[in-house]
């Protein structure tokens, strides 16, 4: 609660004793880590889903093993496992193998651990998409005796582009909204340093709305977006399609 009832808004001054500054940073990190997370999250989502379609029956045994663990575990547990227990096993290995521990840095791992649950969802929402994907585009691409590699680079990946950004919007507006739970193991992302600034200030309200603010403009600005390239993507199409 604040203060006397009051909102003290020179606490969002980006000069001590203003706060503004110390959220304008907890936004940037959020933003790097929705941005790599949610990269990596879309490059194991490709390889996942070209795996479980055209892969072996083990490596498709595999990747269903993965996206069904990550999808039923919740996210908190899953951060907390691959954050704490992932850089544990790492260094056990190095040791193993006679090499020296390493400190991994907070992004790396934050990024590394949200890019593995996007993963997951990833992998779902292409594979649906490119099952989507008229066979008679696969079969000329067949015909015409093009290489796998260059079939999914020049025809699958553009041809199913328009089925998978619907998904794929709302992963990435799950990714922004998932790096607050990285608070919990200590980076300092928006939502970590606006509980900072409320505990030290005691102008809950103000910080909070604050952070809540700036999380809605992101997923305003997204949105948005989002849209426009929906929009090209889907230029050529028969309308409805």
């Amino acid at each position: 609660m604040e203060p006397h009832g009051l909102i003290d808004w020179s606490l969002l001054a980006f000069n001590p004793p203003g706060w503004g500054g110390v959220l304008l940073a907890g936004f940037v990190k959020t933003l790097q880590i929705a941005i790599g997370g949610y990269s990596l999250g879309l490059l194991i989502g490709i390889f996942g889903a070209v795996g479980k379609l055209y892969g072996g029956p083990v490596l498709r045994d595999l990747l269903g093993l993965y996206t069904t663990i990550v999808r039923a575990v919740p996210e908190l547990v899953l951060i907390l496992i691959l954050y704490y227990a992932g850089a544990d096993l790492l260094n056990q290995v190095l040791v193993m193998m006679g090499y020296g521990t390493v400190e991994i840095s907070a992004l790396a791992a934050g990024i590394f651990v949200l890019g593995i649950v996007q993963g997951a969802y990833a992998t779902e929402v292409i594979r649906g998409a490119i099952r989507s994907i008229a066979p008679g585009q696969l079969e000329a691409a067949k015909a015409f005796g093009m290489s796998p590699a260059k079939t999914l680079r020049r025809i699958t990946l553009p041809a199913m582009l328009p089925f998978a950004l619907p998904g794929l919007a709302n992963l990435w507006l799950v990714a922004t909204k998932d790096t607050a739970l990285l608070a919990v193991v200590g980076f300092s992302e928006l939502t970590l340093v606006t509980r900072q600034a409320a505990g030290a200030t005691k102008h809950y309200m103000l910080f909070f709305v604050t952070a809540g603010a700036l999380y809605l403009a992101l997923s305003l600005v997204s949105t948005a977006a989002i849209g426009v390239i929906e929009r090209r993507a889907r230029r050529g199409l028969v309308r409805g399609a």
